[in-house]
């Protein structure tokens, strides 16, 4: 039995067993298609998009191959899969092919107790508690960025140690910590971080995983330097190690600025950076390896260039890297310069040179960030909160604290 289809004023024509290979869609079910019958023209008529109708055609005639035309873009074609119901198999399909990445299952602990601190704790999406913990969490963080930066301020230093190490000894002296407010403030965000890290670890369901997730490294390296400047204290009063001591100090108390990180896990923004950063790893190699063979080519060129000039900066080849690198960078700082004619003219190819040496790989590394804030855009618009996982014991979790979307989750 031949069957008329009409899409939009555009007429095909198929055998009614083709479209039975595929019972369960709007067009392989003859109960569902009915409704969109013309008696008058003895045809189904269909006000959807043309374009697109040819590659669901070819769906069933090719027994299951989905191909997107590419004159259409992904989310319109996405909306004709779910408009035929061609179910969430040949969606994911399509999905992967497209390029997008399927989520992956997240375990979640066995025991309820277990699980529901560590929902509240690691899934901001999950529930209003969560995202009040989510919030302190970021809170504190914030407070404790601002706490490091201004507590470096020369007006909260004492005159005697501005001068030889500002603020290392005194923060964490047994002396003056007690009625340092800056130390105060990093005790009370330390106890928290500190909290917060130990339920996750005792409350995670892999512990092993646990450790090698990147974000709870971030979170140890986040509270080590205040517990090793407790144990290292005696030591930076003592004058014989005095001078080691401090420049240890300084050390740690440099690391705390990378708790920065820590808003990672609650920032879209970053994740999408760092995600892009780790897909780009092979064209950031390249952007080092061209500026490196530009800086040794180009130093070389500006030491020999004016080697005659005593009045010059160029004292040697690897005291012009600097100026090379600066110079490629169009940073131009200005400290080191070329005097000489030929010399100028070292600096100004050094100069162009270096800006189509950073522009080639950037096209690449633009196109993995769009690539992955699309990706989180549409996953956010599909679903507004994210699917932990499919595990039985999940269901009455699921219909409590998620809401579904129109079409399947992936």
């Amino acid at each position: 039995e031949r069957i008329t289809i009409n899409v939009a004023g555009m007429k095909y024509e198929t055998q009614d067993k083709t479209l039975k290979t595929f019972p369960e869609t709007l067009l392989g079910n003859q109960d569902q298609r009915i409704q969109h019958y013309d008696p008058i023209r003895n045809e189904y008529f269909f006000d959807r998009n043309r374009p697109s109708f040819d590659a669901i055609l070819y769906y069933y005639q090719s027994g299951g191959r989905l191909r997107r035309p590419v004159n259409v873009p992904i989310d319109i074609f996405t909306e004709e899969i779910k408009f035929y119901q061609l179910g969430a198999s040949a969606l994911g399909k399509f999905r992967e092919e497209e390029g997008y990445i399927k989520e992956k299952i997240k375990p979640l602990p066995t025991s309820a107790f277990q699980r529901d601190i560590w929902l509240l704790f690691e899934y901001p999406e999950s529930s209003s508690a969560a995202r009040v913990v989510a919030i302190i969490s970021v809170s504190v963080i914030l407070l404790s960025i601002i706490s490091f930066c201004l507590e470096t301020l020369p007006s909260y230093q004492p005159a005697s140690v501005s001068t030889v190490a500002p603020n290392v000894t005194t923060l964490f002296s047994a002396t003056t910590r007690f009625s340092n407010p800056f130390w105060i403030i990093e005790t009370i965000c330390i106890c928290w971080f500190s909290m917060e890290v130990t339920v996750r670890f005792l409350c995670s369901p892999d512990k092993l995983r646990f450790w090698k997730n990147i974000m709870n490294i971030i979170d140890i390296v986040a509270i080590a330097p205040y517990f090793i400047s407790l144990g290292t204290e005696e030591q930076a009063t003592d004058e014989d190690g005095k001078g080691m001591s401090l420049a240890i100090l300084r050390v740690i108390r440099l690391v705390r600025v990378f708790r920065i990180f820590k808003l990672s896990r609650h920032s879209k923004g970053l994740q999408i950076l760092g995600q892009t950063l780790k897909a780009s790893m092979r064209e950031l190699g390249l952007l080092i390896f061209f500026l490196f063979i530009g800086v040794v080519l180009f130093s070389s060129a500006v030491y020999f260039a004016e080697i005659d000039n005593e009045k010059s900066d160029f004292k040697s080849i690897p005291e012009a890297f600097w100026w090379a690198v600066v110079t490629m960078t169009t940073v131009g700082y200005g400290d080191m310069k070329p005097i000489t004619v030929a010399g100028k003219v070292v600096g100004s190819l050094c100069a162009i040179v270096g800006v189509l040496f950073i522009a080639l790989p950037v096209p690449v590394i633009v196109s993995n960030f769009n690539y992955f804030y699309h990706r989180e855009t549409d996953t956010d618009e599909a679903n507004k909160y994210t699917h932990v996982s499919t595990c039985p014991y999940l269901s009455s979790w699921k219909k409590k604290h998620t809401r579904r979307s129109s079409g399947s989750c992936s």
